[in-house]
């Protein structure tokens, strides 16, 4: 089921915030390589860039997450929106390689076409706020699915419009570099649309106690293992982030910009609908299940990618790896708010999340490195399925035994 008028409007700003931000992800992924490889860097420097954007991310991320109840939710957005401002405008308007390190590590800026910086987890902590538990995982689904379907129809259109700039005779470095100063705009405007939530998205009041240094007290255990599992699983998925699947498609293949954003808005669609289907699934067979069961193909199916022998082969096992890969990834975050008292929600969404990008900052510049040389280009493909289906294995023999239902509320536990 949707979700309904009358959770009130926070939800709405919710949505539509999470929609604007991975359109611009979504559209800046398909040309950030391609960008700054027109701008004469290396492979290995380009992959060194995007480890230091995701290391930046990590860092700003974690103070403000662990803070967030404290010094609130919407004031921190709005730090996370001006962070991307601060990341865009450098990358626009120079080429020096200093200056966009610095930009990518102080600022937000994402080169996988994935969530990036503090929003997610502030996000969600403002949702579990405002809704029922019984309601939690179907709404996380519908907010997974407005954000594939941003970051589809966002990188859609970041390919596209490159293709048409450059067919009207600007340059594809120019071409690339409008996206970059719209991924910029798109900060402003989530600033604007921040400043617009009420009270109610904010923590509750601290009932007397001092609050614990990382902001957890009896979930600290369970948060901690639930963060080193998705480490690795964000470590994995680091070596095919969209922007570095991107390049591998036009250098193999020779796929033009327009072609990469349909590709890549396909895939996007495909993973939105995807998350859908989760909720089924997690009410028949329940959070930790769903997530292996379905995650494990999906990467046997990215293994595959690279051993297709032509571009239409290559792109099906992509489609049909996303059309399944994401059905994790609401299960995911309804079981960790499921697990976690309500004055522990920011603090454990922002613990796990940082947790993934940290895993995630590792692996682009190993990946940046392989792509460099003919003979290791499809190794990133053949790392992260492996990676992520012992990821798949060791979640379920972790947790199995304290298995939840996807409906069920968490205050029942």
């Amino acid at each position: 089921m949707a979700p309904s008028a009358s959770f009130g409007p926070d939800l709405r700003l919710l949505f539509v915030t999470r929609a604007a931000r991975m359109a611009s992800y979504g559209f800046l992924s398909v040309v950030l390589v391609l960008y700054l490889a027109g701008l004469g860097f290396s492979q290995a420097r380009i992959g060194l860039l995007l480890t230091l954007t995701l290391v930046g991310d990590t860092l700003i991320s974690l103070w403000i997450t662990l803070h967030a109840d404290r010094l609130g939710r919407k004031r921190m957005l709005v730090v996370g929106a001006a962070l991307m401002v601060g990341a865009g405008l450098p990358f626009a308007l120079s080429g020096d390689f200093t200056v966009l390190v610095l930009a990518a590590t102080l600022g937000v800026i994402s080169p996988s076409g994935h969530e990036v910086g503090p929003f997610l987890a502030l996000e969600q902590a403002a949702l579990s706020q405002v809704l029922p538990g019984e309601r939690r995982t179907g709404v996380f689904a519908w907010y997974h699915l407005t954000g594939s379907f941003a970051t589809a129809l966002g990188a859609l259109a970041g390919g596209w419009t490159a293709q048409v700039l450059q067919g009207h005779g600007l340059a594809p470095v120019s071409s690339y570099r409008v996206l970059v100063v719209a991924y910029a705009a798109v900060g402003l405007i989530l600033a604007a649309l921040f400043l617009r939530l009420s009270p109610a998205v904010e923590a509750p009041p601290a009932t007397g106690a001092p609050a614990p240094r990382w902001g957890l007290h009896g979930s600290k255990g369970v948060v901690l293992r639930l963060s080193a599992l998705f480490a690795l699983d964000a470590f994995a998925g680091g070596f095919v982030i969209q922007s570095l699947v991107a390049y591998w498609f036009h250098v193999r293949f020779g796929v033009a910009p327009g072609a990469l954003g349909s590709i890549f808005f396909a895939a996007n669609l495909l993973a939105g609908l995807s998350s859908l289907y989760a909720v089924k699934l997690a009410g028949r067979i329940g959070l930790i299940r769903t997530m292996v069961v379905t995650h494990i193909p999906s990467n046997v199916l990215l293994i595959l990618v690279p051993l297709m022998p032509n571009l239409p082969l290559a792109v099906a096992m992509l489609l049909l790896r996303f059309s399944i890969s994401q059905m994790d990834v609401p299960t995911r975050q309804a079981y960790t708010m499921a697990v976690v008292a309500p004055d522990e929600r920011s603090a454990a969404a922002g613990i796990t999340g940082i947790a993934r990008t940290t895993g995630a900052a590792l692996s682009p510049v190993l990946a940046g490195a392989m792509l460099a040389l003919p003979a290791l280009a499809s190794l990133p493909f053949f790392l992260a399925g492996g990676l992520k289906i012992l990821y798949d294995l060791l979640l379920y023999r972790s947790f199995k035994a304290s298995e939840i239902g996807g409906a069920e509320r968490p205050e029942d536990r």
